[in-house]
């Protein structure tokens, strides 16, 4: 189990390493002059431009930004915002609890959506009950996040408030300032839910399926137990090895796919932030944003690599 918990680990420093890599050079062909961006409208001269570019080091040759960038992280200093003119860390460490309030819960409610109704499917499957919900996932998982987003803002804009977080008079105690967030999450929510529950129904239905015929079942029918003590006692938790794994590989996506969401609702999280980073662009942002997400993103499936090891005694044994 060390040699192994070593190993992943190994590995995921190397893509560490990698993403700090190409998050240098990802943003270096960006279109774009964050200098221009800054100054756009404004009466500046020359010098001015040029003592602006030599305070943002991006007058340096491209050698010289990367080492200066290297040194930083290895140092824990991702660089200052160009716009906000703040450590780049801080802004982060921000807007992270936005964004894990929001995937978190909708993760959690996407799991238990799909778990239920993927083992109510392959429990009947071919019923009208399994052709419309599969359905109606499919069609959910094919849409653009973004215009499902906007279309629900349209549809119950007068139920639910289509941007921010929370109304800036809300009274300041604890339980306002809950109301207002979980009013204000409603939309992003079910945003993230309508798109992500369809991987775990179907996953969980396509492994439902294949323990369905396995021959312990049948001799747990024999032995005269009921349709539902076999299902919920020996066909659902082997079949839910899958769907865990699949939990902690997508967790890490959906962390860095709330960059759409998040936009579309004016959510103040990591994924707004790397969207008006873009704008700019501004560099130092993006590549911390850039690092954080593609680092979820590992963490995750060590964890799951993990997970299905503990959880799964072939593994184990292999």
């Amino acid at each position: 189990m060390t040699r192994y918990l070593a190993g992943k680990l190994g590995g995921a420093l190397v893509s560490l390493a990698l993403v700090v890599v190409l998050g240098f050079l990802l943003f270096r062909v960006i279109p774009g002059d964050p200098v221009v961006t800054m100054t756009r409208g404004r009466p500046v001269g020359a010098e001015q431009i040029a003592e602006l570019r030599a305070r943002l080091g991006v007058d340096k040759p491209l050698r010289e930004q990367f080492v200066d960038y290297l040194a930083g992280v290895l140092r824990g200093d991702l660089g200052t915002s160009y716009v906000y003119s703040r450590p780049v860390l801080e802004l982060i460490g921000e807007r992270l609890w936005p964004t894990v309030l929001l995937v978190g819960t909708a993760t959690l409610l996407a799991v238990a959506l799909g778990l239920w109704l993927g083992i109510r499917g392959a429990w009947r499957r071919g019923s009208r009950f399994d052709r419309v919900s599969t359905g109606v996932a499919l069609t959910q998982w094919a849409m653009p996040t973004f215009w499902l987003g906007m279309l629900l803002s349209m549809a119950t804009g007068d139920l639910f408030p289509s941007g921010g977080m929370r109304y800036p008079d809300t009274p300041p105690d604890f339980l306002s300032q809950s109301v207002d967030v979980a009013h204000h999450l409603v939309l992003p929510c079910l945003t993230m839910i309508a798109v992500v529950y369809a991987q775990y129904l179907l996953v969980m239905r396509s492994s439902l399926l294949e323990e369905m015929h396995a021959d312990y079942l049948t001799t747990a029918r024999a032995k005269g137990l009921r349709d539902d003590l076999v299902r919920r006692r020996h066909a659902v938790p082997n079949a839910l090895l899958p769907t865990v794994t699949l939990v902690f590989l997508h967790l890490g996506l959906v962390v860095s796919g709330a960059i759409t969401v998040e936009t579309v609702f004016s959510w103040p999280g990591l994924g707004l932030l790397t969207y008006e980073a873009l704008t700019g662009p501004d560099l130092p942002l993006l590549q911390g944003t850039f690092v954080v997400l593609a680092g979820a993103v590992i963490f995750m499936n060590v964890l799951a690599d993990l997970a299905y090891r503990v959880l799964d005694p072939r593994v184990r044994a292999a």
